[in-house]
């Protein structure tokens, strides 16, 4: 969800391109204590900011900046810009977005790999030896060995490479017209 903050009176026009563009639910905010309060009540994608709004309402800028979670943030002169270059840039940044995520979510793939790799190695080698203790009973012997072969199944999954774990970007093209 994208929410549009504006005042001007082309904010359903700027709303109903962005939707067209990106397939996105847009949202429109008309000062900065309203985009507030909706950051504070729901999760979005992008916040458009219309630089007149930054520009004019001192301070309150910050109180935004502190409740926009995952948001990304871009400004913009919507006085200046045309739809086109509106559309644009919302493309773009919620590409740059996408492209963040898919970083951050290989990063923290490649963390949770290297730590349990570590735990799974140590615990191989713990089943492996209490499979070599002599006079071990038959049924504790059957655990183990099932012990074994999950763990070994484990580490097969976590050696799954990232980008097969990545998810497809989200499709950014213009909405076919009905």
């Amino acid at each position: 969800m994208i929410l549009l903050v504006t005042p001007s009176d082309r904010a359903s026009q700027c709303a109903a391109a962005l939707h067209a563009e990106t397939g996105q639910d847009v949202v429109i905010a008309e000062s900065l204590v309203r985009a507030t309060t909706l950051l504070r009540a729901g999760c979005f994608l992008l916040v458009v900011l219309d630089r007149y709004l930054v520009e004019t309402a001192a301070g309150e800028e910050a109180t935004l900046f502190e409740h926009l979670g995952i948001a990304l943030s871009i400004q913009i002169n919507l006085a200046l810009t045309g739809l086109d270059r509106l559309s644009r840039d919302v493309r773009t940044a919620l590409q740059r977005r996408h492209r963040e995520e898919i970083a951050a979510r290989q990063s923290i793939i490649g963390s949770l790999q290297c730590e349990l790799n570590g735990t799974l190695t140590a615990l191989l080698l713990s089943v492996e030896l209490a499979q070599q203790t002599p006079n071990l009973p038959s049924p504790a012997a059957e655990k183990l060995h099932t012990m074994h072969e999950l763990v070994n199944t484990l580490r097969i999954q976590l050696e799954i490479p990232a980008q097969l774990k990545t998810p497809d970007p989200p499709t950014l093209e213009r909405a076919k017209p009905n």
